[in-house]
């Protein structure tokens, strides 16, 4: 039975790359660490984006069992623009609706959610895993729920949380999501 946990990252000090998590991210991460811990089934491997928060997010739990990082590039955040965008919020929700909408030298949501979805199905069909997690960002976190849940969008992205975590089981032919963090603040 494949299962994915599905994380967004923990609280940041920033949107950089190289942005850490805020001391209460860092307690989240903790936190979450916790929630994984006791989950009913055991991790066989995680998988996480490239940028630091990501790291960061999954690291306590990664000491605690042994497991690797897997850093993956795939699941690197969106680029909206190269320039600093004023009402980016709108153009986000245009690129919810829109999946083609880019600006110069960003990338679409078609574009970001191929890239995510090649690796989504790596791991569907990697029989040497059962149980992974996958910890990414809010933007390339919705358009993944929407493999599974396609009417998942703006307005459901708008609800997410640092950090959020859904829990994805193939049950037969079909997905069942199920969303495990409860907002702690």
């Amino acid at each position: 039975m494949k299962r994915i946990l599905l994380i967004r990252h923990c609280h940041a000090v920033g949107q950089h790359k190289d942005s850490p998590l805020s001391k209460q991210g860092n307690l989240q991460a903790y936190e979450l660490a916790n929630l994984l811990e006791n989950l009913s089934f055991p991790i066989d491997r995680i998988i996480t984006s490239p940028f630091l928060r990501a790291k960061e997010t999954i690291k306590p739990f990664a000491n605690r069992t042994g497991l690797p990082i897997e850093c993956d590039e795939r699941l690197k955040e969106r680029l909206l623009s190269e320039q600093p965008i004023d009402d980016w919020m709108d153009v986000l929700e245009e690129s919810f609706h829109n999946d083609q909408f880019k600006l110069p030298g960003g990338e679409s949501s078609r574009d970001a959610y191929e890239r995510a979805d090649q690796l989504l199905t790596d791991c569907l069909n990697n029989d040497d895993f059962e149980n992974t997690i996958i910890v990414t960002h809010g933007n390339l976190l919705a358009l993944m729920l929407k493999k599974f849940q396609i009417e998942f969008g703006f307005h459901e992205w708008k609800t997410l949380t640092n950090p959020d975590v859904f829990f994805v089981q193939r049950v037969g032919g079909e997905f069942i999501v199920e969303r495990l963090w409860k907002d702690r603040d």
